[in-house]
């Protein structure tokens, strides 16, 4: 584990998708960030993650509340609101606390809005669970847009960057290699995948904090 004092600070927030539900913890995409950006020889501390499987947005803030956080951290991303939606809660309510966390995160970052990521949402409807369950995948495709409307429009309102996963989510499907055991959350050669479009900038906004 990094610990220098010029090291890179990285606050992970969310729920499943960033713990990593059903891969190892080298495989978490935030992880597997931290590891290619040492290789490139950046100082980054291992990434500390507050995230648990199932999390709502108002869990995930009780979370954050419960565990002592030292700011300012370096960048702070944020992936919530699929269990929202999954539990049938109110968008309108979504957006409420969705911004509420997102000012959390900023303040997390010193107050400084272009050091936040704000992952979109995967969408699980494509996923094997959602066809042996006879979800309505039509249904909760729109859905997930919607709330990730709210999301995008709430970011870009704060001043911070959006990184949409979504389409990769779907274009992953539920090809087997794709998902984990349970057939519902990302295998890690999924996580890779969506590191494409997350690497980047995580590396540009570590890097111009380092001049």
């Amino acid at each position: 584990m990094t610990s220098a004092p010029d090291a890179c600070r990285f606050l992970a927030l969310g729920d499943s998708y960033t713990i990593g539900e059903g891969v190892n913890a080298h495989d978490r995409w935030p992880q597997k960030i931290v590891h290619a950006l040492r290789r490139e020889g950046l100082r980054v501390d291992d990434p500390q993650i507050i995230a648990v499987t199932g999390w709502t947005t108002d869990e995930l803030a009780a979370g954050m509340r419960a565990v002592c956080l030292k700011p300012p951290y370096d960048l702070v991303s944020l992936c919530i609101g699929v269990n929202n939606q999954y539990r049938g809660r109110d968008v309108g309510g979504y957006r409420e606390e969705f911004a509420a966390l997102l000012e959390r995160a900023v303040h997390l970052a010193g107050e400084r809005p272009r050091q936040v990521m704000v992952v979109s949402i995967p969408d699980w409807g494509v996923t094997r669970f959602a066809r042996e369950q006879e979800r309505d995948r039509t249904a909760i495709a729109r859905q997930i847009d919607v709330y990730n409307a709210v999301g995008r429009d709430e970011t870009l309102r704060a001043g911070a960057h959006w990184a949409d996963i979504t389409g990769l989510s779907r274009a992953c499907g539920d090809d087997d290699d794709m998902l984990a055991s349970d057939g519902l959350h990302p295998s890690a050669a999924q996580y890779a995948v969506w590191n494409q479009r997350l690497l980047p900038l995580a590396r540009t906004l570590l890097r111009q904090q380092r001049g």
